[in-house]
């Protein structure tokens, strides 16, 4: 009998409890970032009257305002990856939860509304690499786990999303009343995010910057190791070693995609652009639009909760079931007959059902994780879903940015949310076309190739 390819050592149980370890602190890290990635963006929504008044903006420079999120995603975004090949994920992310803290802690007191778009951009920069490589690092490091741990992150998601929205006037009026402090507040949980991502990265062999599986972090990080492996097992320990491909992508840069020649990629761009516009707008705009219609300050920041919380235990199922089809064009046509329904119904009666539309917009909002989850679906390779996630979300963000600023003229002209919301049950219609043909079963690799 061969002889095995190494002898187990004192040292193995202290490698693997370190590499259980790691594991549960990037499943934290994870958690707390993605519940970092909205409340920059949903607790303005709920105070933008008061930052309008405070500020002294106009309609079109609020609507500028609820375009600045889409702005900076599609700009930053596209950095995400080349960062990554540079420094890492992890560190990446770790910068990112930095950034965020900063400029949520800046803004309301930068004075002046350049000063405050210019912190809302820090911020939001932070978000953008973060929003770009959450997908890759979940498909590096849980590859066999896609689905549940893409649910597991835009659940969170959902729910910081939905927190900082309900609790940003109720706690704002706690703190004495001052918007600055009601937004001021969440670098707190920001600063909590920033300390996983910390840990991780100071250990350059973690899963944070290196590689996703044992068998990668064992090559970054055991060279000695693979030595041994090849004076005791010769061949024997090469076949042994994980596939070739994956610690190609590892040590050395695989060549970039024609990603543009996909037309798959292309669908998931705009699919995700125009869920974004939707989304936007709604995080934005929809608790003036109850506000307008007679609804309190309080309850309207609680309807837009209520919207986004629909994401919390949806964000979770809907990965799930979309990774058992073949196809998620019936999850695409789904939410979108759900957004359309909501918008007629906060023309028609706002305040009367409110609540009916909050409920269905929340679950039109869900296209979000579903498209996170075409990305890791639509790719082969490590190396491709972080072209195929950059592609998608900066492409998908430049063509949201219009969608909040046009809501803005249109509301500030034309005195109502008729044209308005008109205009976003109208997007809904191209947003399940190109839903449908993202959602088909194939990847933006083979196509590329061809």
């Amino acid at each position: 009998m061969s002889p095995p390819l190494r002898t187990p050592g004192a040292g193995e149980p202290p490698r693997t409890a370190t590499r259980a370890w790691t594991t549960r602190l990037l499943v934290v890290g994870i958690v707390l970032a993605a519940l970092n990635l909205r409340p920059a963006i949903t607790s303005l929504g709920a105070l933008l009257e008061e930052v309008r008044d405070g500020l002294g903006m106009s309609g079109g420079v609020a609507g500028l305002l609820t375009s600045v999120p889409p702005l900076c995603f599609a700009v930053f975004g596209v950095t995400a990856p080349r960062l990554a090949r540079r420094f890492g994920p992890g560190a990446v992310v770790c910068a990112g939860m930095a950034a965020i803290t900063a400029g949520l802690l800046v803004r309301p007191y930068a004075g002046g509304t350049a000063g405050f778009l210019a912190a809302s951009a820090l911020a939001l920069m932070g978000i953008a690499v973060s929003n770009v490589l959450m997908p890759v690092i979940v498909k590096r490091h849980f590859p066999d786990r896609v689905g549940s741990m893409t649910g597991l992150y835009s659940m969170a998601l959902a729910l910081g999303t939905s927190a900082a929205a309900a609790v940003t006037v109720p706690m704002t009026e706690a703190l004495g009343g001052s918007w600055r402090t009601g937004l001021a507040v969440w670098a707190g949980l920001a600063a909590v995010a920033f300390l996983p991502w910390l840990l991780l990265v100071r250990d350059r062999g973690t899963a944070a910057d290196g590689a996703g599986t044992a068998g990668e972090r064992r090559e970054l990080g055991g060279r000695r190791e693979l030595g041994e492996r090849r004076e005791l097992g010769g061949r024997r320990e090469r076949a042994a070693r994980p596939d070739p491909q994956a610690h190609a992508l590892v040590r050395r840069p695989s060549a970039p995609l024609r990603i543009t020649r996909s037309r798959t990629a292309w669908a998931l761009a705009v699919f995700f652009g125009l869920q974004a516009t939707a989304a936007y707008i709604t995080m934005g705009w929809m608790p003036q639009i109850f506000r307008d219609a007679g609804v309190p300050a309080s309850t309207a920041g609680l309807l837009l909760a209520v919207t986004m919380a629909m994401g919390v235990p949806l964000a979770f199922v809907i990965p799930r079931v979309a990774t058992r089809l073949p196809q998620q064009g019936p999850i695409v046509v789904a939410l979108g007959v759900c957004g359309l329904v909501g918008y007629a119904g906060l023309y028609l009666a706002p305040a009367a059902g409110a609540w009916a539309w909050a409920l269905l917009l929340g679950v039109a909002n869900c296209a979000f994780p579903l498209a996170l989850t075409m990305v890791g679906m639509r790719t082969r390779t490590g190396a491709g879903v972080a072209q195929l996630s950059a592609f998608a979300q900066s492409t998908g963000y430049l063509i949201s940015i219009p969608g909040p600023l046009l809501v803005g003229v249109l509301y500030q002209h034309s005195g109502g949310w008729g044209l308005p919301l008109a205009l976003m049950a109208a997007l809904m219609v191209p947003q399940t076309v190109v839903g449908v043909l993202a959602g088909r079963d194939r990847t933006v690799e083979a196509e590329a190739a061809r």
